[in-house]
């Protein structure tokens, strides 16, 4: 049985490449929209938002006992719901049903799994346009809460995280009210870890989120 860990390593390159296309995607088409004339979204209105989020850890983080650690990917419903505080300006909430993670070290070795919900607050820009499409950017604070670990190896504990969140976006308008929002997330997520008890490291796992969701202002 391992009994320490250097830190916890999430390895998908795969899944990295496709976040970085559409987080490059994003951002593109955003700056294209933002030569067409201004369009304010009022203060006051709000809006809520259901879809789904793929949220992709990063790799090369280390390593556990020795042995290169893997924590898989996820899909899970993803909702937010944000009022505007100023017209383009406004404060999101961000909240899932739980992702889950399975844990394999050496690329074969079943280490466990663990669960975690990653609430976010966030200030976010939506930059004026009379476009169909409607870009911003946010910036905000996440804590990140995990449970349900579950390891054959013995007592898993992954801490509470704390940290910021960046985020790019943009929505394309279906109705006057109603929009499908594409949109990029990077979460700053370092957590530490026990096993029995016992301090064996910490997990640096800084993910991204993409997320496809329908958007409707109130």
């Amino acid at each position: 049985m391992p009994s320490c860990l250097h830190k916890i390593s999430i390895n998908r390159t795969k899944g990295m490449n496709m976040t970085k296309t559409l987080a490059a995607l994003t951002l593109s088409t955003a700056l294209v929209a933002l030569a067409v004339p201004a369009f304010a979204q009022s203060q006051g209105d709000w809006t809520l938002g259901i879809g789904v989020g793929y949220l992709d850890p990063k790799s090369d983080n280390g390593t556990l006992a020795g042995l290169d650690a893997d924590i898989d990917s996820d899909t899970r419903p993803i909702f937010t719901a944000e009022y505007f505080i100023q017209d383009n300006l406004g404060i999101e909430l961000l909240a899932a049903v739980p992702f889950k993670h399975d844990i394999t070290l050496g690329g074969s070795v079943d280490a466990g799994s663990v669960k975690h919900l990653p609430p976010t607050l966030s200030l976010n820009y939506h930059f004026p346009t009379n476009s169909v499409w409607k870009p911003y950017v946010g910036a905000g604070l996440n804590y990140t809460i995990f449970f349900d670990e579950d390891s054959p190896l013995g007592d898993l504990n992954v801490d509470d995280s704390f940290g910021v969140s960046l985020q790019a976006g943009l929505d394309y308008m279906v109705s006057e009210k109603g929009a499908v929002r594409l949109n990029v997330r990077w979460f700053d997520i370092d957590s530490d870890v026990t096993l029995d008890g016992n301090d064996i490291g910490k997990a640096e796992i800084d993910p991204f989120l993409v997320g496809l969701s329908y958007v409707h202002r109130f």
